[in-house]
């Protein structure tokens, strides 16, 4: 069976989501490379891939899947179906909560932090501090939640690893490469489970493909 082959740059924590549940899924693939400086997106050939002209992109056979989430689900599913609480109703529709608060609560809270204290100073574009603080207040919220389900529950659907938990990493990673990281400190429970996520072989392997500054320190952008 040929490996299958997905398209993006590493740093972007939207691929990180996808390449994180490749590595735990032991599945056979290929990294294509792009370049966003080089406008690698948007060039007729990935917009027949991804008519949006976005990344990642998994090529699995004659299955050309995008949006990153949807990728993951299709790996796990296929690879590691008990990342997903496959044979549980009750687990299955656990992760699938966590999943969404991912996408709709946490996700949307970490981006404008992430955006304004990494991405905009190296870009020129102004810090919109009001902004940051807000989003700092709305994660303590946040993080209240997700203490008071982790300290009755290791994972997040339960006690048992999965992608309720895998998904989170994407953005978590580069939130804790701000200096509002030190917001986890007030949560032990949530502390100790983003440890236990960043002892995991996929997360080491993958983050080390993700410079806390996203390459634009190195100069190494793709």
């Amino acid at each position: 069976m040929a490996p299958m082959k997905v398209y993006g740059w590493a740093v972007s924590p939207w691929m990180a989501r996808v390449l994180v549940c490749l590595e735990e899924a032991g599945a056979e693939y290929e990294l294509v490379p792009m370049s966003r400086n080089g406008g690698d997106h948007r060039r007729p050939e990935h917009l027949a891939r991804n008519p949006f002209g976005e990344i990642p992109v998994l090529e699995d056979g004659d299955l050309t899947l995008y949006q990153s989430r949807a990728i993951a689900r299709h790996i796990l599913r296929k690879c590691k179906p008990e990342f997903l609480g496959a044979g549980s109703l009750k687990e299955s529709a656990m992760v699938d909560v966590w999943v969404d608060v991912d996408a709709h609560q946490l996700e949307p809270v970490l981006k404008p932090i992430v955006f304004n204290c990494i991405i905009n100073p190296f870009v020129g574009r102004d810090v919109d501090q009001g902004l940051v603080d807000e989003s700092v207040e709305k994660l303590k919220k946040l993080l209240e939640v997700y203490e008071a389900r982790l300290s009755s529950n290791k994972y997040l659907a339960g006690d048992f690893v999965s992608f309720a938990d895998l998904t989170h990493f994407s953005f978590m990673r580069y939130f804790m490469a701000t200096e509002h990281a030190v917001v986890l400190d007030a949560y032990p429970h949530v502390k100790a489970w983003w440890e236990a996520l960043l002892a995991r072989p996929s997360v080491k392997k993958v983050i080390a493909g993700m410079p806390p500054d996203f390459g634009f320190g190195s100069g190494n952008i793709p």
